[in-house]
């Protein structure tokens, strides 16, 4: 087991073995309309480990945040390239919401991307998800542009980035 990273509560957070890969999907599969093939989880992990972290209570996972390190235009910068940590995908389970789960998930995320060099985050939500809206706003992330029938059924979504490491 990894190293725990951060607590709320009952809730621990530690890095993602590859053992807990299957419940993550599962996770993923029961709160998510998108989904991955096994193999990118497995990818993800092997090339960036430190910010792919789970938070589990008595034992059990019951969310996740996998991310990784990307160089690109920035979100937060006109015409500039930036080392950008990219929120791939974070779920919690639905009875494990409103805990605070979420939210630590993504500062640790953030903390780990930051000390891999990234100096911005960035994700993509659906513009219909109101809740994650609002937790990302208040982890200090910001509207940077909008990309139409970005998921497979049409909807658009909504790229949100924060500088990292201030």
């Amino acid at each position: 087991m990894q190293a725990i990273v951060g607590k709320v509560g009952d809730y621990l957070v530690r890095g993602c073995d590859r053992d807990d890969v299957p419940t993550v999907i599962k996770i993923n599969e029961e709160t998510l309309p998108e989904h991955y093939s096994d193999y990118f989880y497995y990818e993800i992990l092997a090339e960036f480990p430190e910010a792919f972290l789970v938070a589990e209570v008595g034992g059990g996972v019951v969310g996740y945040v996998m991310t990784r390190i990307e160089y690109g235009f920035s979100h937060l910068k006109r015409l500039g390239l930036s080392r950008k940590g990219h929120i791939v995908s974070i779920a919690v389970s639905e009875q494990h919401r409103g805990r605070g789960v979420g939210s630590l998930l993504m500062q640790k995320a953030q903390e780990a991307m930051a000390a891999k060099g990234a100096t911005e985050s960035y994700l993509e939500v659906r513009v219909s998800n109101n809740g994650a809206i609002n937790l990302y706003q208040r982890l200090g992330y910001h509207s940077a542009g909008r990309l139409e029938s970005y998921y497979k059924d049409g909807e658009a979504a909504l790229v949100m980035a924060t500088p990292l490491g201030r």
